[in-house]
């Protein structure tokens, strides 16, 4: 029978060191901060390019963020499967997951704030009263490529890293 003949398991992959999951967080920040940087900068051409009301500029915005986001995700998912010189490639294992996540987040997430800003000041245009938010849709976009950025490209990075029992 088949059932009783030896298979010739793997050696489990090591443990994700320090300098393995510093290469991670490197990969991981590196993309959310270029996505990030990318939709800040396209927010502060859009008036430039477009002479509309804010209202008519945020399908253009929408577009962008979900163009962008589709890039990043695509950097992310090729990212993942990179195998560097020195310290081989990226294997998915809990710790490299919760890495994905956490660290990432707590080092690119302030990275937004610039976005935020900018933003904020598209909730103040459109000649309402001083002081009032004439839109609140910006400052939903912003939460929206925040979101995107901190989970979805994460994701995608650490759904696209090799599986510990594949063959390097």
């Amino acid at each position: 029978m088949v059932d009783h003949l030896p298979v010739a398991a793997r050696p489990p992959r090591p443990r994700p060191h320090r300098n393995t999951l510093t290469l991670l967080v490197g990969r991981i920040t590196t993309i959310k901060l270029a996505y990030w940087a990318a939709f800040t900068v396209f927010e502060l051409a859009l008036p430039r390019l477009l002479d509309a009301p804010p209202a008519q500029r945020l399908p253009y915005s929408v577009v962008a963020a979900v163009l962008l986001l589709a890039g990043a995700v695509a950097w992310a998912r090729r990212s993942a499967r990179a195998v560097d010189r020195r310290l081989g490639g990226l294997y998915r294992s809990a710790p490299t997951v919760a890495t994905a996540f956490i660290a990432a987040s707590v080092v690119a997430s302030p990275a937004s704030i610039p976005l935020l800003l900018v933003e904020r000041a598209r909730t103040l245009e459109g000649g309402c009263a001083p002081g009032a938010i004439c839109s609140l849709a910006p400052i939903l976009l912003w939460v929206a490529v925040l979101a995107a950025g901190t989970v979805l490209v994460p994701a995608a990075f650490a759904l696209s890293m090799r599986g510990e029992d594949r063959a390097p």
